[in-house]
């Protein structure tokens, strides 16, 4: 049975999307990029690369033949041309729809996966958007029975380990993550990706790194209770429910190549503690993945880059890693379902 494509949404058009998803689709030989089409004006999508050969579908069942002439679009036209590095109000809706076609696509069976560019979310606000970010609006559109665990990953590379990290608090200031701290959101964000690993990765037997939140893991309670409190009793949920969770373990121990070598997945109590490591690891390769969702998601790890849009200066290597790590999920829940 032939694969299904991936579906790429458009993303802020003042941003580099245009241009990642040109050089994306360019490089598709050397990186044996699977089919992929994006939602989005075609106009927009020909300015990412001088010269980009453009191929306007109608439905995704398309994409695989036009794949080889041209980047494949399925047309969704902006009210107003995109000007790079100036986000226009009147181009928010279109962001939106183009999300929203995606996740009927994938919901509906006519794609295998989505790959979400990023948004600017400002401006979707000043157009009345009333979610809290890209990931909460996906949740919205699915359905989602729980709120999404954030997972991120970059990969292996020769002989260095890669990484994979989960948060269980996301967008706060520092200051208030350990009132957001929770025996229950901790245990919910290891179950999550305990049950991920084996179905989209692959990982039959999941070993859970759990971090501290605070220095030396607390020091028993000198510098900070929350090890004490709120983590180790998670943790022997976990381990009551038979969920290998390993700690609370030291953060400043817990990412270099050795450690590594012995989770298959850091849970994280605040977006920094992921965040650091994963992109000093591998800056250019970090792809963002949405657990909880009936549909395949991922999305390069980085913004929408205003400050270099339109100067040919974008590096693909996230969004290309992201379409990598869409592929390979979709097959390995397909493999997991048929078992």
């Amino acid at each position: 049975m032939a694969e299904l494509p991936i579906a790429v949404t458009m993303g802020e058009p003042a941003g580099i999307s245009a241009e990642i998803t040109a050089r994306a689709w360019a490089a598709r030989g050397q990186f044996d990029l699977p089919p992929f089409f994006v939602i989005g004006d075609p106009d927009w999508a020909a300015s990412g690369l001088a010269g980009l050969p453009v191929a306007e579908i109608t439905a995704p069942r398309d994409c695989k033949a036009a794949f080889t002439q041209g980047l494949p679009v399925l047309p969704l036209n902006l009210h107003e041309p995109a000007r790079p590095g100036t986000p226009s109000v009147a181009n928010a809706a279109v962001t939106l729809q183009s999300i929203d076609r995606a996740v009927q696509l994938a919901q509906s069976g006519d794609v295998a996966a989505i790959v979400t560019n990023p948004i600017q979310k400002s401006v979707l606000y000043d157009a009345g958007f009333r979610h809290p970010g890209h990931t909460e609006y996906l949740a919205h559109l699915t359905g989602a029975k729980s709120p999404p665990t954030m997972l991120l990953s970059c990969p292996d590379e020769g002989d260095r380990p890669g990484l994979r990290v989960a948060l269980v608090t996301v967008h706060l200031p520092l200051s208030q993550v350990p009132a957001n701290l929770s025996e229950a959101n901790i245990v919910a964000t290891a179950r999550a990706v305990a049950q991920a690993l084996p179905r989209d990765f692959g990982v039959t037997e999941p070993r859970l790194a759990i971090a501290a939140l605070n220095p030396h893991s607390g020091e028993a309670g000198a510098l900070g209770h929350e090890e004490l409190s709120i983590i180790a009793p998670a943790i022997a949920r976990l381990r009551a429910e038979g969920i290998n969770a390993a700690g609370p373990l030291p953060a400043d121990t817990l990412f270099h190549a050795a450690a590594r070598r012995n989770h298959d997945c850091v849970i994280c109590m605040y977006h920094d503690q992921a965040l650091i490591p994963l992109k000093t690891i591998d800056f250019a390769r970090g792809v963002n993945i949405t657990l909880g969702l009936d549909i395949v998601r991922t999305s390069p790890d980085h913004g929408v880059a205003l400050d270099i849009a339109g100067q040919g200066r974008a590096d693909p290597q996230s969004l290309i890693t992201a379409l990598i790590a869409a592929r390979d999920i979709a097959r390995n829940r397909v493999a997991y379902d048929a078992r």
